[in-house]
């Protein structure tokens, strides 16, 4: 069965992450039954911006993530406790929080929004 074939609760196999993780998220690693992903950030300020972030966002999706945070760095981590292991709750989650923190304004042509200027004052993370 491959990871498309899954029911929401189902825990993927490791092999499953991988490949998932190689098409849908990139930036993500597999290591000791968790999701992972490391955020680089500017200091503590952007540290803060970032945890409220995923805060929100794992909240609002009832799916709450283990965080390790530092003062230039947040470390994700992802698995489903009532599955005990990785499930489709933890790529969904995943890949919000991978849109919206590195979400950049200015990149988009066009774009009303413009994001932090080119200027280290302003600049709280560190985009990949």
């Amino acid at each position: 069965m491959g990871w498309r074939e899954r029911k929401h609760e189902e825990v993927y196999s490791e092999a499953e992450v991988e490949e998932r993780l190689k098409e849908q998220l990139p930036k993500w690693t597999q290591q000791d039954g968790w999701l992972r992903r490391k955020y680089k950030t500017s200091g503590w300020k952007g540290t803060l911006m970032v945890v409220n972030t995923i805060g929100h966002l794992a909240e609002a999706a009832w799916h709450h993530p283990d965080l390790t945070v530092s003062y230039a760095f947040v470390n994700v981590k992802l698995m489903n406790h009532a599955a005990k292991g990785i499930t489709d709750k933890d790529f969904a989650l995943a890949r919000k929080i991978e849109e919206v923190v590195m979400w950049q304004p200015g990149a988009e042509e066009g774009a009303s929004l413009e994001g932090t200027p080119e200027d280290p004052r302003f600049k709280y993370i560190k985009y990949d």
